[in-house]
């Protein structure tokens, strides 16, 4: 796909997007201390609320918003989205008290429509065949901008604790400026669905989603990739202090290269992985590094085996944008919002009930009964992926050719 201005431009909002969010993760022990937390620990909870909120908000809110760019457009909903985030970073910027920072957190949760309808505009505008590259660069994106935010926030702090969130409002409403001016409708008008009561609720929304046909399959299997993936940014920090006594600098830069790692696998080899193979056999290449690179972290004691590892765990990352293909090349053009809202809260689910089960599995393998083994989140992620091989399977696209 040709890298043309409205592509490129989308590609911007991502990474700003992404900047967004990491920018506040230097901060946000001396945030959670500017608002009332007592200890390290109580700031660790009340972080984890905020984070909750966030994807709970999304899970709940993410078919209504993707309905809404069905109805309307993308252009206009992606544009409120920026205005929002926007003001959400200078809510944050000014809050004093805890659950101002909850009300931004959800705010944003609610009109978190940057994802959700930057990918149904690629949607609209790639042909069938390249919206698994095209989706790879959606990674990419996000992996820059992650790269990028920790190391703003991080300088930016120095000034000040507000001084990411100021930073963060100022790219974005940067960037509704120049969408606003420069970034064109993609949705035809006689490809647009009308809006009704049902597309409000979300559950009734996913349900309708699992009912359309050949969808089911590529769902689930999202949802199991998103889940399994959750371990890295949820147990990355805590199993490389358990395992090899990491201190934050050295835990913070591996973490920085996976996500370079990230953004090079999306932007680069998968590309060319699905020019030569396809999507599908580029799938079954990401499935097995999947299940490669967790099982590898789950049963090592050796550092050097994590630098083995870790590229091999980014090319586990072309799964999710493969598999969102999939599902897109599956429904009509009218319902690609739908879609990436429906996909945008299984994140969000997976995002909520992910860590609390990875760091049940992680407690209960590093106290002082039953079996030592660190690593059983990683080893219970390979699980999980091994579950789905069979569905994977599934969405060979001859195996469709031959059903019809």
């Amino acid at each position: 796909m040709k890298l043309n201005g409205p592509f490129l431009f989308i590609l911007m909002t991502l990474v700003i997007d992404a900047i967004g969010v990491g920018i506040v993760f230097p901060i946000m022990p001396d945030l959670m201390d500017r608002v009332g937390a007592t200890s390290t620990a109580e700031g660790a909870l009340l972080g984890g609320i905020m984070m909750s909120a966030y994807a709970a908000a999304m899970f709940l809110f993410g078919p209504v918003i993707g309905s809404l760019s069905d109805a309307y457009g993308r252009r206009p909903v992606l544009i409120f989205a920026m205005v929002t985030l926007s003001i959400d970073y200078v809510i944050m910027a000014l809050a004093e008290t805890y659950w101002v920072l909850l009300v931004g957190r959800v705010l944003a949760g609610m009109a978190g429509a940057t994802y959700i309808t930057a990918t149904a505009y690629i949607a609209d505008i790639a042909k069938p065949e390249e919206r698994g590259a095209a989706f790879g660069m959606i990674g990419a994106a996000f992996g820059v901008g992650f790269v990028m935010g920790p190391a703003l926030g991080g300088l930016a702090s120095g000034w000040h604790i507000t001084a990411p969130f100021w930073i963060a409002a100022g790219l974005s409403a940067l960037n509704v400026a120049f969408g606003f001016f420069l970034l064109p409708e993609s949705l035809k008008p006689e490809n647009r669905r009308p809006f009704g009561r049902r597309d409000l609720n979300p559950f009734g929304t996913i349900m309708r989603a699992f009912f359309i046909p050949g969808l089911a399959v590529p769902l689930v299997c999202i949802f199991v990739f998103e889940f399994a993936n959750m371990v890295y940014p949820t147990l990355w920090a805590f199993w490389g202090r358990e395992v090899f006594s990491w201190d934050g600098f050295t835990i913070g830069l591996t973490l920085s290269g996976y996500g370079i790692l990230i953004a090079l696998v999306q932007a680069g080899i998968l590309p060319r992985l699905t020019g030569r193979f396809g999507d599908y056999q580029t799938l079954l290449i990401a499935t097995s590094a999947a299940i490669i690179g967790l099982a590898g972290f789950g049963a090592t004691t050796a550092v050097w085996a994590v630098f083995l590892f870790l590229p091999i765990a980014a090319l586990s990352d072309m799964a999710p944008p493969l598999i969102t293909a999939f599902a897109a090349n599956r429904v009509d053009e009218d319902q690609q919002g739908l879609v990436q809202g429906v996909i945008a809260s299984l994140s969000s689910v997976a995002a909520v009930t992910a860590p609390l089960f990875l760091t049940g599995v992680f407690e209960r393998s590093v106290n002082e009964e039953g079996l030592y083994l660190p690593g059983a989140p990683f080893l219970m992620a390979a699980v999980c992926v091994i579950a789905i091989v069979p569905l994977i399977f599934r969405l060979d696209p001859l195996r469709q050719d031959r059903k019809r």
